[in-house]
């Protein structure tokens, strides 16, 4: 037995060796990030069961390929973390939110207490009721289960997380960096980061990227701060933060002047050639159409577009006709339609955009001198063009014509949350599809390359709930909580134009909100804006720390009561698997499992791992029984719905369907044959991709690495846009409704189309009067740069500095708080400063200071790095910790060294022209998208005579009751058993 404190070796290494225990090995998929890499978990037994005692790559899974990092390796501490909550908790009558004083309930009054409470929600007014999760990958049964339940109040974390990314780039080219698509490294010879941190897609990404460079391959960083990838890059060109919008219509200047663009892409696979109505008016700005193929479509029917033929002089019909053999769209001049409507092609008012968008311009703004800028548009150009080659790959496009080979362009890019969280991301992330689209690299070889179920179309075709009149008691939406509105007619508001939803997601403040806005959850509810809830269930979000802007004042909203004593939040309910700083405020605690211990799906209905070359989604299966009297978030759900008897989860006769979570993936089908995993469906197991359920799938999955991948033809890899044989396959298997081309919108009309109605140019919804300007302003259908919302709100003369985070390569969220090992890599951060900055204002390597926004401030320690760009300075995000939480020990670095940058960093900001307390969100206009990266900020150094030790500090939280593990037996871990 370990002696705890005890100076007795745990083994003698001397001595006799132990015999050796009996080890088994299975196979599942890492959650320590959302890489989702497949992992061996190596078992023994131990006095009180298996126990893990190692975690390795697993070399036979397509992702990884047996890579793993420090995070995946560190799983065996995350699963005997002495903080890990073991049973459901009640929060004791009188006791204060915040306060952690619970009492342990069995699961059935916890069961009882829920549905009871949903039960009588959903048959009065179901909005009430809001489910919100952190950084699930399960959207399929929780939207399901929203939608089931009646109410529209649901969402993920993207809204605070990369929500620009998503919608920025799905609406301009029908797909997304990360899980929908990424830089094909294999045949690029270029490659350009942008924004991007060491854990998106990080261990695929870092194998590729040192193939990459092996290769010859040149590596170009764009960001403020040279870290993680950007320390191997070829060069790194320092940034300020907030300013890449402007970097990249500087590009497109240089590209479009110099002719450096894919003339032959743009005409056939774009809606570049296609005519925008000049002449004010109810059309203006939106693309002509061919009255007779019907009226002008809603953004996701393109087919009555028309062109300007320079062969023969006249207006075709941009399909098929415009793009036939002999026919020469125009991409620039000026025309006139029969009826004498004036028209243009949507190049040509790209084109008069960056007109005067000269690197000049864009130096002001971004700090990168205007000859660099000017080069790197050259360095671009020439590289997709003239190094171009082909592949001997033949395919046809969605026309009917033959393609002999597959057009190569060898620029790749990758860009992730550092262009995405700020309010000016959105036009930033268009901007930059926009300029793969000019060099014609979306979905060819060594460019920018899809993966299914992706591409979707512009808009995808998500009838998502867009009306009041679709919220009844007792029933199920009729329709998606989440979508991609086309147009403002889909926007989710009442007739007056405020909005339903609690989060304002798809209202006229955030119309194309498609992961919806969780971060204004708290603080709407608070201030019952639109309404109060009754509910708020939240899953894997610290919203209380790390998951919210102002922290403080949010902790003090989840406490805050009405003139009645009740709370504005009435019942919390927090699902977790750690105690974190939000499962404090909790009126009821359900226990989660961890990744090693329950079922979880990456599906083709949700966020597959496909590869560049097909299809692939993974399962997770349980390699330990659940610790205490833990219940995976999947079973209580599908346990709940049950109870509830929600349409999808019971029959007509009102018996539950599904055991559970795990029989729910198998048997639960959105269409005939197709579910939520792809391999060995049928009877037999012998069908794949689509088949009628199979009752032994989970056990297949299991003895084949717990993945399935399926490699498509080489015919249907490339062009996937257009590539009939790969949109015909795509809609047989249930991933696309329809099997039309996908053009890529260099103009978009949908932005247009809100832009009208801002102008009061059409007689459909309007938004309010306020929020006109801004709707105007923001929804550009061609992309812009224009400063942070923040900038306008805060004198840069005063507060010179931007301020970010980035998330630390060995950590992931607050997850790893608790993590034993990981915390010997960071049990605290610093503020990192260039030299001349720090020392501009009188501090020393090491020194303590204070760092300033408008909104609030933080004393915290600074390291000199030459690494950050003047202008900035930076932080590890979520290092920090409530005292007490997490179960940290008293006093703990993380509590007394760390500092979070959140404190800085407000949730409102005033209204840009309006006098008096109006505000807005901190927050994208377009998507919501909270703006975490625009802080500005001063530096002080702190007085001799200050303690040394971070603030603000918060008061100790207490241990709640059952958590699991001594210290003794995670120190165990560290070594082998001594042998008896």
């Amino acid at each position: 037995m370990v002696k705890w404190l005890s100076s007795e070796p745990l083994h003698d290494p001397l001595g006799e060796p132990a015999e050796p225990a009996e080890v088994e090995v299975k196979t599942t998929t890492c959650y320590m990030c959302a890489c989702r890499c497949g992992i061996r978990v190596h078992l023994r037994e131990g006095d009180d069961g298996p126990e893990v005692r190692y975690i390795d790559g697993n070399p036979d899974h397509p992702l990884n390929k047996g890579v793993i990092c420090a995070k995946g390796s560190a799983g065996i501490m995350k699963q005997v973390s002495p903080a890990r909550l073991t049973q459901p908790l009640l929060r004791k009558a009188g006791s204060e939110r915040g306060a952690a004083e619970f009492e342990p309930i069995s699961w059935e009054h916890a069961f009882e207490i829920l549905t009871g409470r949903l039960a009588r929600i959903r048959a009065t007014d179901p909005k009430r009721f809001a489910l919100f999760t952190g950084r699930d990958q399960m959207q399929a049964l929780t939207g399901l289960f929203a939608s089931q339940f009646g109410t529209p109040n649901f969402a993920a974390h993207g809204g605070f997380c990369s929500v620009n990314m998503a919608a920025g780039m799905i609406y301009t080219v029908g797909g997304s960096f990360w899980e929908f698509g990424g830089p094909d490294l294999e045949r690029a010879k270029l490659f350009v980061m942008i924004g991007t941190a060491e854990d998106h897609h990080s261990n695929p990404l870092k194998v590729e990227i040192s193939k990459f460079k092996r290769a010859g391959g040149r590596f170009i960083s764009i960001n403020p701060v040279r870290t993680g990838y950007s320390a191997i890059a070829d060069e790194w060109i320092p940034i300020r933060p907030g300013t890449d919008g402007a970097l990249l219509m500087g590009l497109l200047h240089v590209l479009i002047a110099d002719e450096l663009i894919d003339q032959t892409f743009l005409k056939r696979f774009t809606n570049a050639p296609q005519l925008v109505v000049l002449d004010d008016g109810e059309r203006h700005g939106l693309f002509a159409f061919d009255p007779d193929k019907g009226p002008p479509g809603d953004g996701r029917e393109p087919h009555n577009k028309l062109v300007w033929d320079s062969a023969s002089g006249r207006i075709l019909p941009a399909y098929p006709e415009g793009i036939a053999d002999g026919c020469d769209p125009a991409l620039a001049g000026e025309y006139r339609l029969a009826d004498g409507a004036r028209v243009a092609p949507a190049f040509q008012l790209l084109r008069d955009r960056v007109a005067e968008c000269t690197p000049e311009w864009a130096a002001q703004i971004t700090g990168i001198a205007a000859t660099r800028i000017r080069q790197l548009a050259r360095e671009l150009g020439q590289t997709a063009l003239q190094q171009a080659f082909e592949l001997p790959i033949a395919w046809t496009d969605a026309w009917g014509k033959r393609h002999p080979t597959t057009q190569a362009r060898p620029v790749a890019f990758h860009a992730m949350r550092g262009l995405a969280a700020h309010s000016n991301g959105f036009q930033t992330v268009r901007a930059l599809a926009v300029l793969m689209s000019v060099l014609g690299t979306i979905d060819a070889p060594g460019g920018f390359r899809h993966k299914a179920p992706y591409p979707r179309h512009i808009a995808p075709s998500y009838r998502a709930f867009n009306s009041a009149e679709m919220i009844e008691p007792g029933k199920p939406l009729d329709a998606a909580p989440l979508g991609f509105p086309a147009s403002p007619e889909e926007l989710a508001v009442y007739p007056d134009g405020s909005p339903i939803r609690i989060d304002h997601a798809y209202s006229w403040q955030y119309p194309l909100a498609a992961h919806g806005v969780m971060q204004n959850v708290i603080a709407n509810a608070v201030n019952a804006d639109p309404y109060r809830l009754d509910t708020l269930m939240i899953f894997m979000s610290n919203i209380a720390w790390n998951s919210s802007m102002n922290t403080m004042a949010v902790r003090e909203m989840l406490n805050r009561k009405d003139e009645h004593g009740e709370h504005l939040i009435p019942f919390l309910v927090v699902c977790d698997a750690f105690q974190s700083e939000t499962v404090a405020y909790a009126d009821l605690v359900l226990p989660d499992t961890t990744y090693l211990e329950r079922h979880d799906v990456m599906g083709m209905l949700d966020r597959p791992i496909s590869e560049f070359d097909g299809p692939a989604d993974a399962v997770r299966v349980p390699v330990l029984p659940p610790t205490g009297d833990c219940k995976p978030f999947q079973d209580v759900l599908v346990e709940l719905a049950s109870r509830l008897k929600l349409p999808a989860f019971t029959t007509d006769g009102g018996d539950r369907k599904f055991a559970d979570y795990a029989d729910f993936v198998v048997n639960c089908q959105t269409a005939p044959g197709v579910g939520f995993l792809m391999g060995w469906r049928g009877k037999n197991g012998d069908q794949h991709l689509r088949g009628e359920p199979n009752p032994n799938q989970w056990q297949a999955y299991a003895q084949n690495n717990c993945v399935f991948h399926y490699r498509l033809p080489e015919a249907m890899q490339y062009m996937r846009n257009w590539n009939r044989d790969y949109l015909d396959f795509a809609k047989d298997k249930g991933w696309r409704k329809k099997n039309d081309p996908i053009q890529l919108a260099i103009y978009s009309d949908v932005l247009q189309s809100f832009r009208l109605a801002a102008q009061g140019k059409t007689s459909g919804r309007q938004p309010p009067e306020q929020l006109r300007s801004r709707i105007e302003r923001h929804f550009d259908p061609l992309p812009f740069w224009s400063p942070p919302l923040e900038d306008e709100a805060t004198d840069a003369g005063d507060f010179p500095l931007h301020a970010i985070t980035q998330r630390p390569m060995a950590m992931y969220h607050s997850w790893d708080s608790q993590n034993a090992w990981l915390r010997q890599l960071h049990s605290h951060n610093h503020l990192f400063v260039n030299p001349q900055t720090a020392q501009a204002a009188g501090i020393g390597d090491g020194d303590w200071c204070w760092i300033e926004s408008r909104w609030g401030r933080v004393r915290c320690m600074v390291r000199y790095s030459e690494a950050v760009e003047p202008s900035t300075v930076w932080t590890w995000n979520a290092i920090a910790k409530a005292d007490g939480a997490w179960r940290l020990g008293p006093g703990a670095d993380e509590a007394r060294q760390a500092f979070l940058l959140n404190h800085l960093i407000t949730d409102r900001l005033p209204i840009s022209g309006q006098a008096g307390s109006a505000t807005v969100a901190n927050a994208d206009p377009v998507t919501g998208q909270a703006g975490w990266y625009d802080v500005r900020v001063r530096l002080r150094r702190a007085a001799a005579d200050e303690p040394a030790q971070a603030s603000p500090q918060t008061s100790t939280t207490p241990e709640v009751p059952g958590l699991a593990g001594k210290a003794a037996r995670v120190i165990s871990y560290f070594a082998g058993r001594r042998a008896s």
